[in-house]
Parts: structure tokens; C-alpha cells; sequence
């Protein structure tokens, strides 16, 4: 195996590692903190500032996906290998899963620590706006749909160079901002799973979902990009 693939594998785990603590962490702590006030913008916010610094600094050696749902759509988009998506899922999960422990590590390091929801993504009455299944679903398959929509669009050759890792994070940043109350936002089933494993029970049984529909809206995305807004230099 090509010693550029360990890299692009260790990429994508870091990648993923530094989007789930550094997003789910300020849900788990800093929002939970009495006084700080950082809220869903702040929180919001987080994940934004997690792609846009982990896209400039490891982008440039995996491409920055951190997210099996966008590997998934760039393959569909036919900018990215389907022989690789194994190793970048594989890479991905565990980078979350790996920030999912040392996130309750942290968490549960004080007396009476109450780790609550542990910013895992849930409907019907896990969702912290009780929204049902169906809303869930349709707003974590269009969230993800326009996701990708964006990625392409802001990584295809005629988009201004330089600038994609911000645009990606600022549409991360928008879509926690409206789907944090339907869904805690998932768009990400790497994300997703971490927080689950160590998070409440229900977390596990309700996660399918956000694998099934951030997919689901990754090859939408791809789909749609193609059909109408593709060009020669994509």
C-alpha cells in the first residue's frame, strides 16, 4: 500500500477527530457551562470553525472530507475514487469515535458530572425540539443534500481559489443553525456515531437514521449538482 494512503487515512481520522470534540464539545461543555450563553450559535459556530480550520490544514492531504456522507457524495459526483471510500469511512468512524471517549473523558473529570444528551442526534422525543421521524428525516436528507451542493460547488475548478474551506464552513454553520432544534444536526454519520457509544441508549437505537439519511441526501446533492450546475471543469 502507498505510504500517501496512511496519510490520507490519518488525515481523515484527525480531521473527523478535531470536528466531533471541537463540535460536540462546546454542545457537551461550553453550552452546558452556567453564564457562558454560547447557545445553538455558539455551538453552531464550533463546527463551522472545525471544518474551516481542519479543511486548510489537512485538506490539502485528504482533500478534508471528514465525513463518510461526503465521501459518499463525492464519489456519486465522480470526484473521488469508490475504491477508496472504505478506507476514508473506516478512518472517519474511528477519528469520532476516538473524540467521542476523550470528549467524556473530559465531561465526566468532576464531581456529579452530568454528561445529559452527550450531544448525540435523536427524533420524537429526543429531539430537543420533539420534532418526529419524518421531519428529521427530510430535514437531515435536505441539509446534506445542499451540503454537498456547496462542496462541489465551492471546490470545482471556476469557483474562487482558496476560499472553499470557508465557504464549506460557513454552510456548516447555517445548517446547525436550523437544524440543531429538529435533529441536534447530524448531516455526518461519523459525528453521529461517536457521541452515540457513549452517550444515553436511545442514541444507539435512533442512529441508523443518521447514516440512512445523511447518505441519502449526500447522493441527492451529487445527483443534483450534476444534473444542472456541473461543468467541463468540475
Amino acid at each position: 500500500m502507498e505510504h500517501s494512503t496512511y496519510k490520507k487515512w490519518s488525515a481523515e481520522f484527525i480531521g473527523t477527530f478535531w470536528l466531533t470534540l471541537g463540535g460536540c464539545g462546546s454542545a457537551v461543555l461550553a453550552a452546558a457551562f452556567p453564564g457562558t450563553g454560547i447557545g445553538f450559535l455558539g455551538v453552531a459556530l464550533a463546527f463551522g470553525l472545525t471544518v474551516v480550520t481542519g479543511a486548510y490544514a489537512l485538506g490539502p492531504i485528504s482533500g478534508g472530507h471528514f465525513n463518510p456522507a461526503v465521501s459518499i457524495g463525492l464519489a456519486a459526483a465522480g470526484r473521488f475514487k469508490v475504491s477508496q471510500l472504505a478506507g476514508y469511512i473506516v478512518s472517519q468512524v474511528l477519528g469520532a469515535i476516538a473524540a467521542a471517549g476523550v470528549l467524556y473523558l473530559i465531561a465526566t473529570g468532576k464531581p456529579g458530572a452530568d454528561i445529559g444528551g452527550f450531544a448525540t442526534n435523536g427524533y420524537g422525543e429526543h429531539s430537543p425540539g420533539k420534532y418526529g421521524l419524518t421531519a428529521a428525516l427530510v430535514c437531515e436528507v435536505v441539509m446534506t443534500a445542499v451540503f454537498l451542493i456547496v462542496i462541489l460547488g465551492a471546490t470545482a475548478k471556476r469557483a474562487a481559489g482558496g476560499f472553499a474551506g470557508l465557504a464549506i464552513g460557513l454552510c456548516l454553520t447555517l445548517i446547525h443553525l436550523v437544524s440543531i432544534p429538529v435533529t441536534n444536526t447530524s448531516v455526518n454519520p461519523a459525528r453521529s456515531t461517536g457521541p452515540a457509544l457513549f452517550g444515553p441508549s436511545y442514541a444507539v437505537s435512533e442512529l441508523w437514521l443518521f447514516w440512512v439519511a445523511p447518505i441519502a441526501g449526500a447522493i441527492l446533492g451529487a445527483l443534483i449538482y450534476r444534473a444542472l450546475l456541473s461543468g467541463n471543469d468540475d
